[in-house]
């Protein structure tokens, strides 16, 4: 029944009398309307809706032209996100560059950029503020996706040299708009999405964004369903207040992948083959409010203050899909003794016998965050400076839960290549559910910036933070082994740290249509980053990196068209190394170095009023691990050795995605996804490049659009996501149909 619960608006939204536009409200219309003062926002919905090419950003803090940003920022609107149906955060960000994924062990977004990981639990933001759960982020409330790169601890605080993702979610305007869409595809899957606004004043406006999302995908499921209603008052006025909840809550199947085979990837397996239990799934979501003050000076200038309360959750029963190999010597493997044959790839077939591990996790989260962010002009010592200040506060609660299965507890059984589809069951509600370990952080952050106009066409950045965290980890028992009692506490561990991070920028600004730029950039991450301390890493101080970047932006096409490229160099300079010179060491050392350089290009914005197109580019030739441990010089913490190319770092990488409009009612579309190949991590398995093509048909029929996908259009096997034991392929060849009203 509580699926049913997004739509329960749709008859007021379909008894609505005023008419969609992307634009304001016809002239005669506005005419009409009461004389108020000046509300910027009325004139146009806050979206780029209409337009694959964004001009502002929040991801530095506050609202900026992009072209004042001294670093490489990826911008996917609405309007790209709706052409190419992508649905999750994973989806949105294969539809860019520099971009490789870690499969990990439980599903979360472990992002590689340019080579560098970026933590689900700290460098993946929502509105510029951290958003740490470990669920599977949808799109359907979604204004744009931001990817900054290179360090940017000066702006978010801790977090890796890689950059940062931003979600923008979408806000009430000044004027009533509607939309629904129903999309029906492959593997019985149906998604519905619903955006209604409602002016309800003259500077008033209530929005409630809603998604149903359900399919079969050959057993593994999609079930999920979200829903955001957001009230706005006071906008574009002195002061203006936003307040929102967000629901969004899933129990879906879990894709564990495939097995590699000797090092390698067969080629047999079937994309969107699945050999999980019928038991399997990944269940959670998240549950937060947010409430947001802006206050405006007469000068402009603009205090917003942010205050978001949420709690996260995931418990996930997954299959790690393994190949029946038998014992040493030949002997019996337990979980399948009727395997007696080494698998290779010259008798792996549709016989061959795939085992099924229990993979469990359970964790939940609850989380506060503060932020006030200080953005204004001034005009000191004859210069032009644009200040932006603030402070951040985190307050965050994370616990883990260990599923034991008691004894007897049966397991998931076999399966065979040439039978995929969910199989085979166990009751998951007799495991034995026990907190395991428990995670406490406090996080302070302080910072200025200020941009000064030197002369006509240069500008100067320089911004300083000041960063405070705090953690405290506490571990417990889950059996009775020597003697323990279940909950008693097995480990105290906590730290903490305080750094500085630094952000120095020169840019030139010759005309409007122009901006080159240099920069340097800090980022720090602490030993608490995933929450957890290990027994060496609650005594090691954070590691640090840095990142230079010299690029720049042009506009073309009468400024409807935007380049803008990038020369980048990231290094990590004292990464963790485990310190070989002491028998019984206490904290790791930080000697390790690596670095990775290359370019980034990106394209964005309509050639010809007909013709528009998006594209990403990465190139990143020069990589290396050139330093590790105290003593061999051979060996990191994570097993990667001196002088190779670091894992999940491909030398090219990027998007493609062009429409073009036939008439005034036809638009049709095409795009690629490619990679190049890559490592997985402490591995010597390797996945091959790839490439695949996308297309896309739109009609416009008036009252409604009508709009065919057709991805990975020839079903193309390649490994997305990576790991040690297995990788997850990225989606088969999808057929999809959407249709959407507007109203």
């Amino acid at each position: 029944m509580h699926r049913l619960i997004p739509f329960a608006l749709l008859p007021a939204a379909l008894a609505a009398h005023t008419a969609f536009a992307q634009t304001a409200p016809a002239p005669d219309a506005a005419a009409s309307a009461p004389t108020l003062a000046p509300v910027p926002v009325r004139a146009k919905a806050e979206t780029d809706k209409d337009t694959v090419r964004a001009t502002t950003t929040r991801i530095g803090k506050g609202q900026q032209e992009l072209r004042d940003i001294p670093q490489s920022v990826t911008v996917v609107t609405e309007r790209l996100l709706d052409d190419r149906n992508l649905d999750t955060l994973k989806d949105t960000l294969r539809s860019t560059a520099g971009i490789t994924f870690q499969a990990a062990e439980g599903q979360e977004e472990d992002i590689r950029l340019r080579g560098f990981a970026l933590q689900s639990t700290g460098d993946i933001f929502l509105d510029g503020m951290r958003d740490p759960g470990f669920y599977d982020r949808d799109s359907f409330n979604w204004d744009r996706l931001e990817v900054l790169k290179g360090s940017a601890s000066m702006l978010f605080g801790r977090g890796s040299t890689g950059g940062a993702v931003n979600q923008v979610n979408k806000q009430p305007f000044g004027f009533d708009q509607n939309e629904m869409a129903i999309t029906l595809g492959s593997g019985n899957y149906l998604r519905g999405t619903l955006d209604l606004n409602k002016r309800t004043g003259d500077d008033a406006a209530f929005r409630v964004n809603a998604v149903l999302n359900t399919g079969d995908n050959q057993g593994n499921k999609i079930d999920k369903w979200g829903i955001a209603p957001t009230y706005r008052f006071g906008i574009g006025t002195a002061d203006e207040i936003s307040v929102g909840l967000y629901h969004l809550e899933y129990k879906n199947g879990i894709h564990y992948g495939f097995p590699w085979l000797d090092s390698k990837m067969w080629s047999g397996w079937k994309p969107d083959s699945y050999y999980g239990a019928e038991s399997d799934y990944m269940a959670g979501g998240t549950t937060y409010a947010t409430a947001t003050h802006t206050h405006r000076f007469t000068n402009r200038d603009e205090l917003r203050t942010v205050l978001r309360v949420g709690r996260y959750n995931r418990d996930q029963r997954a299959s790690a899909i393994r190949f029946c190999q038998p014992g040493n010597n030949g002997s019996p493997n337990a979980n399948c003794p009727q395997v007696t044959e080494r698998i290779t790839f010259d008798n792996i077939g549709a016989d061959t016998v795939l085992n099924r591990g229990a993979n469990a996790k359970i964790q939940d989260m609850e989380a506060v965050y503060l932020q006030s962010d200080y953005s204004g002009r001034f005009g000191w010592f004859g210069l032009q400076h644009e200040v932006l200040a603030g402070m951040d506060l985190a307050i965050e609660d994370f616990t883990r839960y260990s599923a034991v299965a008691p004894a007897g507890f049966p397991g998931k059984g076999t399966t065979t290549i040439g039978s995929p589809g969910a199989t085979g069951s166990v009751d998951e509600s007799l495991r034995n559910v026990y907190r395991s370990q428990q995670f406490d952080a406090n996080g302070l952050g302080l910072y200025a910036q200020d941009l000064v106009q030197v002369a006509p066409a240069w500008k100067v950045l320089a911004g300083l933070r000041w960063d405070r965290f705090k953690g405290d980890y506490t571990t417990y028992a889950t059996n009775t082994n020597n003697g323990a009692t279940i909950g008693d506490v097995t480990a105290e561990r906590g730290r903490s740290d305080s750094l500085l991070s630094k952000r120095l920028g020169v840019l030139y600004q010759p005309s409007e249509k122009m901006s080159f730029h240099f920069s340097y950039g800090t980022s720090f991450n602490t030993s608490g980053d995933t929450y957890s301390f290990d027994v060496l890493g609650e005594n090691t101080p954070p590691e640090k990196s840095r990142n230079l970047e010299l690029g720049g932006s042009l506009d073309w096409a009468q400024g409807r068209f935007t380049t803008r490229f990038a020369l980048f160099h990231a290094t990590k300079y004292n990464e963790r190394n485990r310190d070989e010179e002491s028998v019984n060491p206490t904290n790791y050392i930080l000697s390790g170095q690596r670095h990775a350089a290359g370019l980034d290009l990106d394209f964005a914005g309509r050639i010809t009023p007909e013709w528009e197109l998006f594209a990403a580019y990465t190139w990143i030739p020069d990589a290396e691990v050139d330093k590790a441990a105290s003593v061999s010089g051979t060996t990191l913490v994570g097993g990667e050795t001196v002088g190779a190319r670091p894992a999940m770092t491909a030398v090219h990488s990027g998007t493609v995605w062009t429409t073009y409009r036939l008439t005034p009612k036809w638009r049709v579309g095409g795009g690629l996804n490619a990679r190049g190949g890559v490592k997985p991590l402490l591995t010597d398995f390797y996945a091959e490049k790839y490439v695949t093509a996308d297309l896309m048909a739109e009609y416009d029929a008036g009252p409604a659009i009508f709009k065919l996908n057709l991805t990975n259009v020839t079903d193309k096997l390649y490994a997305d996501q990576l790991y040690r034991g297995h990788f997850i392929p990225g989606k088969g060849r999808t057929l999809q149909l959407t249709v959407t009203s507007r109203f």
